[in-house]
């Protein structure tokens, strides 16, 4: 059976993705080579300049966490609670004590020498019929419980960034004005990079695009 245009495009889009992520040897950006042969060794950061982690004993932060102390960072872990991010997290990392829900609990303090911030907090997900205080169920990865959301993403996917970016913003000195990325001279590689990422994020060939203009993507 022949397959329809709409069918043709979908298979590209996910060839493309797939080549984009190394997935498909010798097509796309050749990053297989790089993990074949080994990367360049980062830069050294500096020891005075922290990296503070927000959510850092969660499922993505506290794996976020090691691998910056790998790199050579040093780590401000900020968490809810800190006996059990220190349970998690091991002794060798600072722990401060805060919820971005809560704007008075972000104080200055907190961002002394922080250089850079990388926010790992979401939505708490748990199985229907509830789970253990480690999350075991949640965890493990294997069976599949009926999940559902316990917290309010408006208050803590919304609000509480708002309430973290005008808490840090104050205590961030900019530094050399780095541009991570420039959508205002928009470029067909922009498009196929975040194409592929966004394939990525829903799970698949995405139905969503980026559409290029004179001055920006949309």
């Amino acid at each position: 059976m022949a397959m329809t245009d709409n069918q043709t495009s979908k298979v590209n889009r996910l060839f493309q993705t797939l080549a984009y992520f190394g997935v498909v040897p010798f097509v796309g950006s050749f990053k297989w080579l790089q993990k074949l042969f080994g990367e360049k060794t980062p830069k050294t950061p500096e020891k005075s300049q922290v990296v503070l982690v927000v959510g850092a004993n969660g499922g993505v932060g506290k794996r976020v966490v090691p691998r910056l102390q790998e790199r050579g960072y040093q780590v401000r872990s900020l968490v809810r609670d800190a006996k059990k991010a220190q349970k998690v997290l091991g002794k060798n990392v600072e722990i401060v004590t805060a919820d971005i829900t809560k704007p008075e609990t972000l104080t200055p303090e907190i961002f002394k020498n922080v250089s850079k911030i990388i926010c790992c907090t979401g939505t708490r997900v748990q199985p229907v019929e509830g789970d253990n205080p480690n999350r075991e169920k949640y965890y493990q990865g294997i069976k599949f419980f009926m999940p559902e959301v316990v917290e309010d993403p408006q208050l803590v996917e919304y609000e509480g960034m708002k309430n973290l970016v005008a808490a840090a913003k104050p205590q961030l000195q900019p530094s050399n004005n780095k541009i991570i990325f420039d959508f205002t001279n928009p470029t067909q590689d922009l498009k196929k990079t975040w194409g592929a990422l966004d394939d990525i994020v829903m799970g698949g060939v995405s139905e969503s695009s980026i559409r290029l203009t004179d001055t920006g993507a949309i």
